[in-house]
């Protein structure tokens, strides 16, 4: 089940009633944030489901009384539009946040980059995505951060 259109409630919900592992959740975070869901609180919630995450930002646009959240009437890359998806670190996701929680929840599970952006060449913005993202994947350290320091000479 991929994240757009799911509230905490539905997916609690579908919990209850599909109480099997064969469960979960495609983490795709840029869907998320234009219906104003916290993706790295997803993340804690739905540790043990989540089996794929997809790369994609999301930029809001400041609230000006003129473009909501369900503007799709106006085309994508328009600037009245109160959203739109950009190029992975383009946006407002909180990536090292979201990594820094996949990695807490011990997921090893594939990741992908879905680019979506009107205002930029998909070739440029597919390489820059990319090595955004494995910039991302650094190693969890091997000891305690104060057992660094204990083993001075």
């Amino acid at each position: 089940l991929e994240t757009p259109s799911v509230t905490d409630v539905l997916v609690q919900n579908c919990y209850r009633c599909l109480e099997t592992s064969q469960f979960g959740f495609n983490w795709d975070p840029s869907h998320m944030m234009w219906q104003n869901i916290d993706p790295v609180g997803f993340i804690w919630d739905f540790k043990d489901r989540i089996y794929h995450v997809d790369c994609k930002d999301t930029r809001l646009r400041a609230a000006n009384g003129r473009a909501g959240v369900l503007g799709s009437h106006l085309p994508w890359g328009d600037p009245r539009r109160g959203w739109d998806f950009v190029s992975t670190g383009h946006g407002d996701v909180p990536w090292e946040d979201a990594f820094r929680a996949l990695k807490s929840i011990g997921y090893t599970g594939p990741i992908s980059v879905e680019w979506e952006d009107a205002g930029m060449d998909r070739l440029h913005g597919a390489r820059q995505a990319l090595s955004y993202v494995r910039s991302l994947l650094w190693k969890l350290p091997e000891a305690g951060f104060d057992a660094a320091f204990s083993n001075q000479e």
